[in-house]
């Protein structure tokens, strides 16, 4: 069967190739898949990966053959995958555990969407309350940026959405932002209650943490998602050192079974509270030029290519 492999070097990040059919245990289901979801990071990022092996995260497709020991959706059933591995090929062995079962109105490409975007923003804003709370997003252009706005949105917090220029905050507002701003100088002037931030959600990295770290409440927290700059932050002297509620930084790299969450985020959608952020639709057979858009941040939103 056909499936896109890890590719080292030029050739990279990924390349097509003919692979084993997946040999499913008795607690994996063989799901045939329809779609996959790209991520800035696992091609950003490909050399933590074997070359050659069968990569990405999340897609979505049909079980032709559930598992034998009972478990899991059985066959036919319309599912998203999300943070399995190995899920680009043309099918794949996965466990119940990542596999989220898609409701009758929800676009299987759509379900494709979700994986590691939302999952990690879902995860990261369940770590507190959010009703009547000022969340500020990083990078909301982006996929987990989509998701966190909505999320945040729909949870009761005041969202403000940070993007990289002005082109790329187009539908921030409808999706739930009251501010979308370019700069986090442009809080500078505000009073010493205002611009303050009870929670960060930051998939930017480099400077852009020292600066929220400074507009960051008493008792806040950043949580760091992604560092898609590819810079060093650096605090300037003191800037970690403060009265009142202690404040906090939070790193994430949850990696567990999803299965609760994808099943909580495409009720969502089912219900029309969610929206699945692709902004780029095309042919697995195109994924070069897929990648391309994605590294020229040329893509608001996530990538979903159809398995021919």
């Amino acid at each position: 069967m056909r499936a896109l492999v890890v590719a080292h070097g030029e050739a990279g990040p990924v390349r097509f190739a003919d692979v084993d059919e997946p040999v499913p245990s008795t607690d994996e289901a063989l799901v045939e898949i329809r779609h996959i979801g790209l991520n800035f990071g696992e091609l950003n990022y490909v050399d933590q990966w074997p070359a050659g092996a069968v990569h990405g995260h999340d897609a979505a497709g049909v079980v032709v053959r559930a598992a034998s020991d009972g478990s899991g959706p059985p066959e036919g059933t319309r599912v998203a995958v999300g943070m399995a591995r190995h899920a680009w090929a043309e099918r794949v062995a996965v466990s119940p555990a990542s596999l989220g079962t898609v409701p009758e109105g929800v676009d299987l490409a759509d379900a494709a969407a979700l994986g590691i975007a939302g999952v990690t923003a879902l995860r990261v804003l369940r770590k507190r309350s959010l009703l009547a709370r000022s969340v500020l997003v990083t990078g909301a252009s982006g996929g987990v940026g989509h998701f966190a706005v909505q999320l945040a949105a729909l949870a009761g917090a005041r969202v403000t959405a940070l993007v990289g220029s002005p082109d790329r905050a187009a539908g921030l507002r409808e999706l739930g932002a009251h501010e979308v701003l370019t700069d986090l100088t442009d809080l500078a002037g505000l009073a010493e209650t205002e611009g303050r931030f009870d929670l960060v959600l930051d998939t930017v990295g480099g400077p852009l943490v020292a600066q929220a770290w400074s507009v960051l409440a008493e008792g806040g927290t950043i949580h760091l998602v992604g560092y898609s700059s590819g810079q060093e932050t650096t605090f300037p002297a003191g800037a970690l050192f403060g009265f009142g509620e202690p404040r906090s930084i939070a790193t994430y790299g949850d990696m567990t079974p999803t299965s609760g969450e994808l099943t909580d985020l495409l009720g969502l959608m089912a219900a029309g509270r969610l929206s699945a952020p692709v902004g780029l639709r095309g042919d697995w057979q195109d994924v070069d030029d897929a990648v391309q858009a994605l590294f020229a941040r040329k893509v608001h939103g996530k990538v979903v290519l159809d398995v021919a």
